[in-house]
């Protein structure tokens, strides 16, 4: 496991981060990468959207384009704060402060969940993937974005100790073990000389049975201001 995949240096590592990050990501992750990921999916007509890692909002913004009923959820209240510069706490954007791993949403919550930049500090991304699955609704899209796991075998050494990076084989690995079985990846890259991205679109399973509202993790969440540190 990398350094970064434990839950307390990811915040304290993001604490630092967010007063440069929207300046750095550009070189990453870009609007246009952005766009070609938001091509991928089908909102339909108000749509209810969830983004699980939120930060500072990037992918947010480019949910708004697309929803009007948009949700942000994020485990650092530094990344969040930039956040709600942009759009309020609660005014474009409901916030909640919460784990990828446990969601605080219903079953069959919304109609496209969308995670850019979050999958590699996940301790255990199948837990992830499998909660991004619980609150979609059946039939629904899940869409996520994580580093791609580098060729030179000096980068990779080094990934590893970081966080998680993944290929495809180990994309379809985790997406599978998830219960997801419909998904394809694409590879994603700002520049030539840009870290690629492994983006990941996945349809939620419909299994033709209706949703146990009992065994929901939790009911919705209140969208009030999420907890400071």
């Amino acid at each position: 496991m990398g350094i970064l995949e434990d839950k307390s240096n990811a915040r304290l590592f993001y604490k630092y981060l967010s007063k440069v990050y929207d300046r750095i990501n550009s070189f990453n992750w870009n609007e246009e990468m952005r766009a070609e990921a938001l091509s991928w999916l089908e909102f339909g007509d108000d749509p209810r959207v969830l983004d699980v890692g939120c930060g500072t909002g990037f992918g947010t913004e480019g949910l708004l384009e697309h929803a009007d009923d948009v949700h942000g959820l994020d485990q650092s209240i530094h990344q969040m704060e930039k956040a709600f510069e942009k759009f309020g706490k609660r005014e474009r954007v409901n916030f909640y402060r919460g784990d990828a791993e446990r969601l605080p949403f219903r079953d069959d919550a919304f109609d496209v969940v969308w995670s850019s930049g979050s999958i590699e500090y996940w301790p255990n991304p199948v837990e992830g993937l499998r909660e991004l699955r619980r609150v979609a609704k059946p039939g629904g899209q899940v869409l996520v974005v994580g580093p791609d796991y580098p060729h030179n075998p000096i980068l990779q050494r080094v990934a590893d100790a970081i966080m998680l990076f993944y290929d495809a084989d180990e994309a379809d690995r985790m997406f599978e073990a998830a219960g997801y079985e419909e998904f394809e990846h694409h590879i994603q890259q700002a520049t030539p000389q840009s870290p690629r991205a492994i983006t990941t679109v996945a349809r939620v399973p419909d299994d033709g049975e209706s949703p146990d509202e009992s065994a929901a993790a939790a009911a919705d969440a209140d969208p009030s201001a999420p907890d400071a540190e």
